[in-house]
């Protein structure tokens, strides 16, 4: 009996062990889908001409953005060396079920393209891995990100593999991270992850800055 009971402890520890590396994958890449089609079928609408347009001459006068709310999608994110079809949404917070959703934004830290730290966050591992080659990125890739009225470039300074700080070190979500109670000058993009595969305190950290702004008007 003891045997047995041992065994089905260890086949469920198993069972626990493939959900969590495959099973919120997939789980995660389904959410990933459904927050991009829901973002852009929101961005259609804000911008699609109102009711009350003059016939002959429609309005493009966005309607009223809602309020953005935690695990709200904000922006989608791109970064070329990943491969022309990586794009997974951006959502407002870093709780645990926002970043198995998507990759979260700091909300004390600056929107994108803004003068200040736009900073985010993402698994490795697990929940559909979106900074899993995360630390594959070099000086000078970029990553872009896209609002409903803007296309923003940012370039890599600092390569995450560069970087490992503790869980705990605040200061590169600062505004010019590295110089506290600095008055930031410039639009700057700090990427966050796990500096293991597995649980760990550390967190491997990228740096850089908005190189270009495209607006899609």
């Amino acid at each position: 009996m003891v045997g047995l009971a041992l065994l089905v402890a260890g086949l469920g520890c198993l069972g626990w062990v493939a959900y969590q590396f495959y099973g919120t994958n997939v789980t995660s890449e389904r959410a990933y889908t459904q927050e991009k089609t829901s973002l852009r079928t929101q961005w259609q609408q804000q911008t699609a001409p109102t009711a009350k347009s003059s016939p002959g001459k429609a309005s493009t006068k966005p309607t009223k953005k809602k309020d953005v709310l935690p695990g709200d999608a904000i922006a989608l994110l791109r970064i070329p060396a990943f491969g022309s079809e990586y794009e997974v949404p951006i959502l407002a917070g870093t709780d645990l079920d926002i970043l198995s959703r998507g990759v979260g934004h700091y909300s004390s830290t600056a929107q994108p393209g803004q003068i200040g730290n736009f900073a985010l966050a993402g698994h490795r591992v697990t929940h559909g891995e979106p900074f899993k080659r995360l630390l594959d990125l070099d000086r000078g890739d970029q990553i872009i990100v896209e609002t409903q009225d803007e296309i923003f470039t940012y370039v890599i300074d600092e390569a995450p593999k560069s970087l490992t700080v503790k869980s705990s070190a605040s200061w590169v979500l600062d505004p010019v991270p590295g110089e506290e109670g600095a008055q930031p000058t410039r639009a700057l993009i700090t990427l966050t992850t796990c500096q293991d595969l597995f649980h760990s305190p550390d967190r491997s950290i990228g740096f850089g800055h908005l190189a270009s702004t495209k607006n899609k008007g």
